[in-house]
């Protein structure tokens, strides 16, 4: 009896990787900060809740394939208040942005073929291309270049006759970057002279700071028929267990194509379609508030960091992630010996080591990921004190 080598060559989650480390620590009664996932902690919209009480049907019923009209209407809206056109009939609902991007490359890619990302990169990309059989071409962002793109050759060097797509996280998970203008228009420049898609992940828009540089690739008039954006409520409304995302495009060959996965699976859960329908419809406070918050928290993290020997990080103008460098040898030994050996005060804490946002693990073992999405100000300071006393033991055994 075999498994497949599709998903043999696929890797565990480097973010999830050390839960049972995490849960064997909380046994012991350690108090861990939990920075490994992008997880937050403010309260999801009443809207949502309301919309769950409000569903009276007797019967659980399929919905349509393409999504309930209440919810398509809302993304629609929603889009709309975002200076982003997209009729109802340019959305696809999906099963959370996991399924938006799973779909897509399946309906793109045809074995073999390539899709460019930018390292370092949302962990999920490449096993999502392995799972369509596709390849992941990455190209490599460097901390001396800022993480930025330095010129449109280092996409054209990695173009072949395979190449479908450029697929890439803007604001950036793990980055916490945001694409300039320039950036923005070297990736349309290519991908127009070269027929490529963009697959634009846009799940962090609402979540940028100090006045940075934002918009949608979709501000691109002359490139919509190229432009597939990828959608989610998780990380704009902490809603992200109401798995509920989106993939919407003016190609309507594209979006037609995508339905026939769409009526594969059927339908996505009736009742969360509805309750994200009043959810989306009523959130313009709710993301002020939110926005205000995760920025006390970036300051206050990113402050308490700065004063720690021989952390290098990039310092993020969007989402709420810090990807730094750690004074280790290791971070995924470290990350784990962190939970599993170290405690200081009673507490500990959790974070992504950052080898997984590479094509190659084994690569940058000393970089890792930060999530500050899920703690008050006090208690990120707090971590950071127990993450600069465990480097320190760690690295004096």
């Amino acid at each position: 009896m075999e498994i497949s080598k599709r998903v043999q060559d696929m890797q565990y989650s480097p973010i999830r990787c050390l839960v049972p480390n995490l849960e064997a620590a909380l046994r012991r009664g350690v108090k861990v900060h939990q920075m490994h996932i992008g997880q937050p902690d403010i309260k999801t919209p009443d809207a949502y809740f309301e919309g769950v009480r409000n569903f009276k049907e007797e019967v659980i019923a399929y919905t349509n394939s393409r999504g309930v009209p209440q919810l398509l209407d809302a993304f629609s809206n929603y889009y709309t208040r975002l200076g982003i056109d997209f009729s109802p009939e340019e959305i696809l609902i999906t099963s959370g942005g996991s399924e938006a991007l799973i779909f897509t490359i399946a309906t793109i890619c045809d074995p073999g073929d390539e899709v460019i990302i930018f390292e370092p990169f949302y962990t999920n990309y490449v096993s999502f291309l392995k799972l369509g059989s596709a390849e992941a071409v990455p190209i490599r962002l460097k901390s001396e270049d800022d993480y930025r793109i330095t010129g449109r050759e280092m996409i054209e060097a990695k173009i072949t006759s395979r190449t479908k797509a450029i697929m890439l996280s803007n604001p950036s998970n793990p980055l916490g970057t945001v694409l300039t203008a320039e950036e923005m228009q070297i990736i349309c420049d290519v991908a127009r002279k070269h027929g490529l898609y963009i697959i634009a992940d846009e799940v962090y828009r609402h979540f940028v700071y100090d006045g940075a540089f934002y918009q949608s690739f979709m501000s691109f008039e002359d490139m919509r028929q190229q432009i597939i954006l990828v959608d989610s409520v998780s990380k704009h409304f902490s809603a992200c267990g109401a798995r509920i995302g989106a993939v919407a495009s003016k190609n309507r060959e594209f979006i037609a194509q995508v339905l026939k996965l769409c009526q594969m699976r059927l339908c996505v859960s009736t009742i969360e379609q509805f309750a994200n329908a009043a959810l989306i419809n009523d959130v313009s406070d709710y993301l002020k508030d939110t926005y205000e918050i995760y920025k006390s928290r970036r300051d206050a993290f990113c402050e308490a960091l700065a004063k720690v020997d021989g952390v290098k990080f990039a310092y993020p103008r969007a989402a709420f992630y810090v990807f730094c460098e750690l004074p280790v040898d290791d971070t995924e030994k470290f990350a784990k010996w962190i939970l599993d050996e170290f405690e200081r005060g009673g507490e500990t804490l959790s974070f992504a080591p950052g080898g997984g946002f590479y094509a190659d693990s084994s690569s940058e073992k000393n970089k890792a990921r930060f999530s500050f999405c899920a703690s008050a100000p006090d208690e990120l300071e707090r971590a950071v004190e127990i993450l600069a006393k465990g480097i320190e033991v760690y690295n004096s055994r």
